[in-house]
């Protein structure tokens, strides 16, 4: 019997060595990135936000709600499966030409999730595109809707300005960003993110890291503001060692807040009474749960949140594309909708691949109610 229990402990070792070591391999893989290093780690541990080795949020945030466990939620992952976390038929979308718009017009083009493009005043933008297929590194985990994945890199004319505003796998595509490269003119992103872009190949010179409350004036009217979320970042194992932002993006004509993922706080407020008021504010409406409420915003939130920016309208992102939370794959723009109009806010809810005109006023179908 000793030697059997030996046996089976020697066994257990062995397994948990190779399963240890065919996890390092895994994290060793160029797409997960690095933490930042050198120069640029000794430019973070000076800034005011950093404090025991990570980036801090400006309010406590705990990673979940009080009293409950990780093991809370990751029984509900498995076992709950009263959601209809995706739809069951695919979703409308439209393939506009964007390499031939009229450079005179003002016009944004959503993806799904948190991925749009903008032409504002001659210029372009792209914000936190995923063009993969998947949000995670194990794509079979987390695959994008049906419907959703009608535009590639190559249906894109140059991006004069990149936005990132974490580096969290649905918000920064490794594949998406590999093929970007030749396109891309400026990276604009929180401080540390650059180093998976210096990674990846990205000249430095491109590269536009800021702190909060830091400022990119990058010429001809056009001005970003790197404001506050309340969230978290990393890529593997290591958590917070690069900034997560919103921006205040200024142009010519036009002033729009670009949300990121954000827990509702008070930094809202302090960025509408010193940027706004907003023309257009993009807010991440999906992926939330009251097990993590201080990460994500509940959609009542959403609509508080872009009152306290002064905004004029208010486009809900982070959904209709991955199924990152448990709730159902519409909830997000029903529940946001009926917050807004009892606060008389206009939605920016266009399908997919639809191009909005920015200097319109337009009132947008609900076309999600006729998806299964």
């Amino acid at each position: 019997m000793k030697k059997i229990i030996i046996k089976m402990l020697a066994g257990i070792l062995i397994l948990t060595v190779v399963l240890t070591g065919a996890i390092y391999l895994f994290l060793q893989q160029d797409q997960f990135g690095k933490t930042p290093s050198g120069a640029r780690l000794e430019r973070i541990q000076k800034s005011p936000n950093y404090r025991d080795g990570q980036f801090q949020n400006l309010s406590f945030t705990p990673d979940l709600a009080e009293g409950v466990s990780y093991f809370k939620v990751l029984k509900e992952f498995i076992f709950d499966k009263s959601k209809r976390i995706k739809p069951e038929s695919v979703l409308p979308s439209v393939k506009s030409d964007l390499l031939h718009l009229d450079p005179n017009e003002d016009l944004l083009v959503w993806f799904g999730h948190s991925s749009y493009f903008m032409q504002i005043d001659g210029r372009t933008m792209l914000v936190d595109p995923v063009f993969s297929g998947a949000a995670s590194p194990v794509s079979f985990t987390t695959p994008s809707f049906a419907g959703s994945d009608v535009y590639s890199v190559e249906d894109f004319p140059a991006i004069d300005y990149l936005f990132i505003s974490h580096d969290h796998w649905d918000h920064l595509d490794y594949e998406t960003i590999l093929k970007l490269k030749s396109k891309v003119k400026t990276v604009i992103t929180g401080l540390g993110t650059g180093e998976h872009f210096e990674t990846w190949g990205y000249d430095l010179s491109k590269i536009k890291e800021k702190d909060w409350d830091e400022e990119v004036n990058l010429g001809d009217g056009f001005v970003v503001n790197i404001t506050p979320g309340r969230h978290f970042s990393g890529r593997g194992l290591s958590r917070n060692r690069a900034m997560w932002a919103s921006f205040v993006l200024q142009t010519p004509t036009k002033k729009i807040f670009l949300g990121g993922d954000s827990g509702y706080d008070t930094h809202f407020k302090k960025i509408g009474d010193k940027f706004g008021p907003f023309d257009l504010v993009l807010l991440e409406c999906g992926q939330y749960n009251y097990n993590w409420k201080y990460i994500h915003m509940m959609p009542e939130e959403v609509a508080q949140a872009a009152e306290d920016l002064q905004a004029k309208k208010l486009m809900p992102v982070h959904w209709a594309k991955f199924a990152l939370g448990q709730h159902d794959w519409d909830e997000p723009i029903i529940r946001v909708t009926k917050a807004s109009k009892l606060k008389n806010l206009p939605l920016v809810t266009p399908v997919i691949g639809e191009v909005v005109n920015l200097n319109e006023d337009k009132v947008f179908p609900a076309w999600w109610e006729k998806v299964k």
